[in-house]
């Protein structure tokens, strides 16, 4: 072999270990630099901090990976959390003006109603994308303001407050020490995982995304892919919203304020192609991790919010381009 050739296996090999392993190499720097930076950045309270923050956001980015995977969007999971939210906290909430007839109810109907609440929206969104051909970032963008506006309503503007302690461990609770929404944030991390990696759904979901003409002749429904990844994401964004009320103690109608671009913010920088097909979970959680890390450190350091949000869109364009460049020389 050349000189030329070994360099060009070297740099085919770089690139390749760049793919793969970037995002995890970039958090782990970010670590060293902030452990550096704060003595009390690498404590066992900061870190389960940090771990806390990034579970809803890891829950809705989980939702959001479906989305793009099959070369859609959705703007709306931060108005479907703040909807989700106030109408399962209705059912759990022993305020005699801000609660359903015959409030407090069981913690389980409560977290139901949520989910359901949550896949509804999904659902609409689907069945507009997928069977009416809307565009992805119309339809969605629409129900952004549609479920806030149904929360507004809902509430007449309060917030729904005095939920019961049983639904309040949700977002407070812990096992051997570990919270609650930790806990859940790992349970939908494996179940979608699994979801994606070894079942005959998730083999869709990539083909539906990757190629869609090619996977409508295979005989894959691919509207029925569609529609169901919108109602995972609604799904998902219900629990996100029932952890967020859970943890503040009440239900606030302005919940979930663009969540949506933290959402996308963490599939993009995971290395989920936004052109559709490409991309795994395994990124979105290094991806949430990364952006609750920068956040973290950001006020560790006394960093004011404004220029945290500077920096998350800086991030955001990088990954959008790095994702072009590989799909350029794919």
């Amino acid at each position: 072999m050349t000189a030329k050739t070994h360099r060009q296996d070297f740099k085919a090999i770089a690139a390749d270990y760049g793919q793969r392993y970037g995002i995890l190499i970039a958090l782990a720097l970010v670590c060293v630099a902030l452990s550096v930076a704060s003595e009390f950045f690498l404590t066992q309270r900061n870190i389960i901090n940090v771990l806390r923050q990034a579970s809803i956001n890891g829950i809705l980015a989980i939702g959001m990976t479906f989305v793009i995977l099959t070369r859609g969007i959705d703007l709306s999971v931060g108005s479907v959390v703040a909807l989700a939210g106030v109408v399962s906290a209705s059912f759990a909430t022993t305020s005699a003006t801000a609660g359903i007839a015959g409030a407090p109810y069981g913690f389980y109907i409560a977290l139901s109603i949520g989910i359901l609440v949550g896949m509804a929206a999904g659902w609409v969104n689907g069945v507009l994308v997928a069977y009416f051909n809307v565009p992805a970032f119309v339809t969605t963008l629409g129900m952004l303001s549609a479920a806030r506006g149904l929360t507004l309503l809902y509430t007449g503007g309060r917030p729904v407050p005095s939920l019961t302690p049983d639904y309040r461990y949700v977002g407070t609770g812990d096992v051997f020490g570990i919270p609650m929404p930790i806990i859940l944030f790992a349970v939908v991390f494996i179940a979608a995982f699994l979801v994606l990696s070894s079942t005959r759904f998730g083999r869709h979901v990539y083909a539906a995304g990757g190629n869609p003409h090619a996977a409508r002749v295979s005989g894959i429904n691919v509207k029925r892919v569609r529609m169901m990844v919108y109602v995972i994401s609604g799904a998902l964004a219900g629990l996100a919203g029932m952890i967020l009320a859970a943890r503040t103690g009440s239900a606030l109608p302005q919940a979930g304020i663009a969540y949506e671009l933290d959402a996308i913010a963490a599939v993009v920088i995971g290395g989920t192609s936004l052109s559709g097909g490409v991309g795994q979970v395994t990124g979105t959680l290094i991806g949430a991790l990364l952006i609750s890390v920068v956040n973290n450190g950001l006020d560790l350091m006394g960093v004011e919010s404004y220029y945290q949000q500077v920096i998350k869109g800086m991030l955001i364009v990088a990954a959008v381009m790095l994702d072009q460049a590989r799909h350029r020389h794919a």
